[in-house]
């Protein structure tokens, strides 16, 4: 019986000492001085000056080197890029991007599709900041006025990309964190071509009756 007193005496210290250590950590902090920032007006620096060199943010695309290789688009394991090439009306032998979008909300920030850029064009920014009420917003279009592909010189060592993040950073102020969507359209229906040779008009049918018959042919 004083066994059992004793070991019921010792559980009970254990746990009032234990509570106290918890507690004197939470008290001891009403007696010092508050140490959170006010994010982001009060912070020294810009957050995005102090992260590492090799950080993972938005993709900024510099279209004045963007060689319309689409080897970024390719690489995207999720298919978050959407690259368009057409002939220029006025010089047919001139290519244009009319489009290049990046579904930002949908990048997993691998950084596969920054490896094969050939002229660094496609790159990862420190920018993260660009909350939004509506994730259609955050599918940047590079090419809301179609470019023309970069010609790289054949003994080319050094490709005029803009700083990073200078592309990047005046579309994300711009935009309002509760600004509407774009309304995205479906994708229009194939055309046919007029040079296509017409169907005859029992063709599509014709072929049921002959495998319907070699059916009974073959029937015991």
């Amino acid at each position: 019986m004083a066994q059992n007193v004793r070991a019921y005496a010792a559980a009970v210290g254990t746990t009032v000492r234990s509570i106290w250590h918890g507690m004197s950590v939470t008290l001891s902090h009403l007696l010092r001085r508050p140490v959170t920032v006010q994010y982001p007006d009060r912070t020294p620096l810009p957050v995005r000056d102090t992260l590492p060199a090799r950080y993972r943010g938005f993709l900024e695309v510099d279209p004045a080197i963007c060689t319309g290789c689409q080897a970024c688009e390719r690489a995207c394991p999720i298919n978050c890029i959407a690259i368009t090439l057409e002939k220029d009306p006025a010089n047919p032998k001139q290519r244009l991007v009319t489009q290049f979008d990046i579904d930002e909300a949908k990048c997993m920030y691998c950084g596969l599709c920054v490896e094969p850029c050939p002229t660094g064009s496609i790159q990862h920014t420190r920018e993260f900041e660009a909350s939004s009420a509506d994730l259609r917003t955050l599918t940047f279009r590079w090419a809301e006025k179609p470019f023309p592909v970069y010609k790289v010189a054949k003994d080319a060592t050094y490709y005029p990309r803009a700083p990073l993040g200078s592309i990047l950073r005046p579309m994300l102020e711009a935009r309002r964190w509760d600004a509407r969507g774009p309304e995205f359209l479906p994708p229009e229906p194939p055309k046919v071509t007029p040079d296509a040779p017409p169907r005859a008009p029992g063709a599509a049918g014709a072929a049921a009756p002959s495998r319907a018959a070699a059916g009974k042919e073959h029937k015991p």
